[in-house]
């Protein structure tokens, strides 16, 4: 797609601003992969049956949206509620003021609140990988191949306390290249916002900028290049990105409410790999982009969205942004647990036994808890 810079941020800004109306509500026909009504959860074993579900402008957050269109939610007997924000910061005051139940917070937020003395605790996972960095077309005219060295001498926009600002100084601590101004070096500028730091490209200050799905596929489309992508640096492998983030004071308070909440989630991952086409339109309800970029994020290989904790990912990162001195050390065990996600797993398999996805991720969470 071959369209000006200009004119791509007055399209971007229409997007973003359409996000935060995209909270609908629907259910699908599609009964294949529901188990039936006899099987959910009774509304009277929970401890709370309203949940406010909060998430940011991203295809990532696809567990939500599909077990909110899907109707999962509703079948576990809860009656869940989806809120959009726009930062890290808004989405864990949210759960500190109790006025959010769960939130989907990327992992480097989630363990910088924790070190720094917030009593959140990761209970699941959202996505894995799904984000990189884009550059003006300009300045890497004529290279057939480029990897982060090209940000050298650039202006990058980023967001402070997130996923995408870590790894980057991961991959310039790797390539030995320092941060600040001048020609050997990569000067980053700190936004408060992803949708701030996108829209940052339009200055002729700004030349790159990270980027969280759909951004990166977004401005691919509109004719900016991609540095890299997260999923394609050995040093990124299998980085765990977004996390099911809550109240430790809330876990405690109603855990059969959080389990039955996960097990929506895991039937809506189920479903993802079943029913790719009506998971689509089901995303394009909350992120109102193109279907074939939606796709591009959600089915491109470049990110996977896992209801899995993936604990040991997690705290490889946390060792990661230590030694970056991004953050202090402390001890993650007491702000993680896996028990919620292993007990609504193991609801599903009894009730599905032969149920191919759901042993998958039985396996995978004995391997990686």
């Amino acid at each position: 797609m071959k369209i000006k810079i200009t004119a791509v941020f007055i399209a971007v800004s229409l997007i973003l601003t359409a996000l935060a109306g995209c909270n609908t509500q629907g259910n699908s026909s599609d009964t294949t992969s529901k188990v039936s009504s006899d099987k959910s959860v009774s509304a009277g074993a929970l401890e709370k049956t309203s949940f406010n579900l909060g998430h940011l402008n991203s295809t990532a957050h696809l567990l939500g949206f599909v077990a909110k269109e899907e109707g999962y939610f509703d079948e576990e007997g809860l009656d869940v509620t989806l809120t959009l924000f726009s930062s890290a910061a808004e989405l864990s005051t949210g759960l500190e003021s109790e006025k959010l139940d769960v939130a989907f917070i990327g992992s480097v937020p989630s363990i910088t609140f924790q070190s720094q003395g917030h009593d959140l605790t990761i209970f699941g996972g959202a996505m894995t990988n799904g984000h990189g960095y884009v550059i003006k077309p300009q300045y890497v005219e004529g290279l057939k191949k480029w990897d982060v060295s090209v940000l050298k001498g650039r202006n990058v926009a980023s967001v402070k306390n997130s996923v995408q600002d870590a790894e980057l100084q991961i991959l310039l601590k790797d390539k030995k290249i320092e941060i600040g101004k001048g020609k050997d070096k990569v000067n980053i500028v700190y936004f408060d916002s992803q949708k701030d730091a996108y829209n940052a490209l339009q200055n002729d200050s700004i030349d790159a900028v990270s980027a969280y799905s759909p951004y990166t596929s977004l401005a691919e489309s509109q004719g900016y290049k991609i540095v890299y992508r997260c999923s394609e640096e050995p040093l990124l492998e299998n980085q765990p990105c977004c996390r099911q983030v809550a109240s430790t004071a809330a876990l405690s308070k109603y855990p059969n409410s959080y389990q039955a909440f996960e097990k929506a989630l895991i039937r809506a991952y189920k479903f993802t790999q079943e029913n790719q086409e009506q998971t689509i339109k089901d995303v394009k309800k909350y992120i109102d982009i193109e279907e074939d970029l939606i796709k591009t994020e959600i089915y491109g290989g470049y990110g996977t969205s896992v209801p899995d904790p993936d604990k040991q990912g997690t705290v490889a990162l946390k060792k990661s942004i230590v030694e970056l001195g991004y953050t202090e050390d402390y001890d993650i065990d007491k702000l993680y647990n896996t028990d919620i996600y292993k007990n609504a797993l193991a609801e599903l398999k009894k009730e599905n036994p032969d149920d191919k996805i759901y042993a998958e991720l039985q396996k995978h969470f004995d391997q990686f808890e």
